[in-house]
């Protein structure tokens, strides 16, 4: 959850379904299919042209943690507005190979899962939250270019809203999924966070009297409605899932024809997920030091 005990006015998922088997490995062919299938997808979106079917996480209302993990981040010291953060591209997608980005699933000899391994060494953020974070610049490099997201910022964003998915003690599968639906506190107007009404009634979040934030990337329900994204390509958009909201995250970011690598920018996106300079400043920190320590790795 943010530091200030506000949430950001990003969205939440649908209904929770049995994890669906890892996928067979495919041949080349299916591989770009399933590539291209990603990107239409976000493209689709994007321009309204679809509806994303949405999962929910059968979550539970009772006791949330008080281990919010914005607290032990520490917020940088610069001016909002003066400078973005140092910029570090993901690899294995269409900038190096010639195709689209490819869904963020395990599979042997995928440049962006070894560009994760690497990463992960040096950042601390788990390789499967990465590969996460790396698909979601891809696919907006082919659906959105002038955006210019980085994984970095996703992961600054992650990294303070759930640990990588590893809220409140839950473990991040190789499906992308927390052990245990992450689910924030109520916003029922108590102090430190804001009023918000159920609007979905508990679907997502078990609540049926106040919102909660849930999933890696904290949406709130009424916002996962309108950004709900299909990052991993499997049909759906599942706002516990990292993949898709890793993406949706981008996408949200990315709204209205904003450039995320100019500073005016990329204080305007993180300001519209969470209205909050102290939240901006944790957030610069953390995607400016992954992108440097990232840096060292792909040049060394």
């Amino acid at each position: 959850m943010p530091a200030t005990g506000q949430t950001p006015d990003t969205a939440q998922s649908g209904d929770e379904a049995p994890a669906a088997p890892s996928p067979a490995r495919r041949g080349p062919a299916a591989a770009l299919a399933v590539r291209l299938a990603v990107v239409v997808a976000v493209l689709a979106v994007a321009g309204g042209g679809v509806w994303i079917v949405t999962r929910a996480a059968s979550p539970d209302a009772s006791p949330t943690t008080t281990d919010i993990p914005a607290l032990s981040v520490k917020a940088a010291d610069v001016k909002p507005g003066s400078i973005a953060p140092v910029n570090a591209v993901a690899a294995g997608g269409a900038a190096e190979q010639g195709t689209a980005p490819q869904a963020a699933r395990p599979s042997g000899g995928d440049p962006l899962e070894g560009w994760a391994n690497k990463v992960a060494g040096v950042t601390g953020i788990p390789a499967r939250a990465l590969r996460a974070y790396g698909n979601a610049e891809l696919a907006m490099r082919s659906a959105d270019a002038g955006c210019h997201i980085s994984w970095a910022t996703l992961a600054g964003i992650g990294r303070i809203e759930s640990n990588h998915g590893q809220y409140g003690g839950a473990v991040l599968g190789a499906d992308g999924r927390p052990s245990k639906p992450i689910i924030g506190v109520p916003l029922d107007g108590s102090a430190g966070v804001r009023a918000i009404s159920d609007t979905d009634g508990g679907r997502f979040d078990g609540d049926p009297v106040a919102d909660r934030a849930v999933g890696p990337m904290q949406f709130i329900p009424s916002t996962w409605r309108k950004w709900a994204s299909d990052g991993n390509g499997d049909g759906l958009g599942d706002p516990q899932q990292i993949d898709d909201a890793a993406l949706s995250a981008a996408r949200y970011l990315c709204a209205g024809g904003r450039d995320m690598a100019s500073p005016a920018g990329w204080w305007a996106g993180i300001l519209s997920y969470n209205n909050s300079t102290e939240y901006a400043q944790k957030v610069f920190g953390l995607a400016d030091g992954y992108a440097k320590a990232a840096r060292q790795v792909q040049t060394g």
